[in-house]
């Protein structure tokens, strides 16, 4: 094997990041479903980076009695699993669109993966996130920093987490977060950690391409239309 072959072969493959600015919701959870469905093998892995307008969704398993006052806030049913949650400004949301086939990890994994990045990214500013059993996502002194949704087609992953950074917590009220009555939500700037999505994202980027042995690639934003 030639020089050039090894280095190719040492290579990983590339994870397109693609920031999205803030978009509504559905517009962009419509682009992922078509990218799903239209990849192939030799398609690249893709990391979605988006901020949403004011919207509750309410996953697959969601039960309407979980939004307890939506008010002016709409209320989305969507293809994610898991309950209700709310997203908006200041939330870094973002969507691993991975090939697990070619990953060669399972859901479970995925998940214990996603919520790693979101750990060792915390840690960078001093900040201890945890796992809790049996509630996706992650809680630091018991108050939950990032919400987890996903969804698996054709053996691609799409939808993803949502990380309080620097936003309204008020709308958490409305509703019982992620189907949990009571359960207390917090974000990164309140914590001590960084108040812009973009601090943020040159922690949670590499960390969540490093969990997948990928190398990011920045890229401009997808056709939504």
């Amino acid at each position: 094997m030639s020089g050039e072959d090894a280095d190719c072969v040492a290579c990983p493959l590339p994870l397109i990041v693609r920031d999205l600015g803030r978009q509504p919701y559905e517009a962009v959870w419509r682009a992922m479903q078509r990218f799903t469905d239209a990849r192939d093998e030799q398609t690249p892995d893709e990391l979605w980076l988006v901020e949403h307008d004011r919207v509750f969704t309410l996953g697959q398993a969601g039960k309407p009695e979980h939004v307890l006052a939506a008010g002016d806030i709409p209320v989305l049913p969507v293809d994610r699993g898991g309950q209700v949650t709310y997203h908006g400004p200041g939330q870094r949301v973002a969507y691993p669109l991975l090939d697990l086939r070619r990953l060669r990890i399972g859901v479970r994994e995925l998940v214990c993966r996603i919520e790693q990045a979101v750990i060792d990214s915390l840690a960078v500013w001093n900040i201890a996130g945890v796992r809790r059993d049996g509630a996706p996502g992650i809680y630091v002194d018991g108050a939950k920093i990032m919400a987890l949704g996903l969804r698996v087609r054709r053996g691609c992953s799409f939808h993803g987490l949502a990380f309080n950074v620097a936003m309204d917590l008020q709308p958490y009220a409305r509703i019982n977060p992620c189907g949990f009555q009571g359960l207390a939500v917090t974000q990164v700037v309140d914590l001590g950690g960084p108040a812009t999505l973009a601090q943020v994202d040159a922690v949670l980027v590499p960390q969540l391409a490093a969990q997948f042995g990928l190398s990011p690639h920045l890229a401009p934003a997808p056709d939504l239309s």
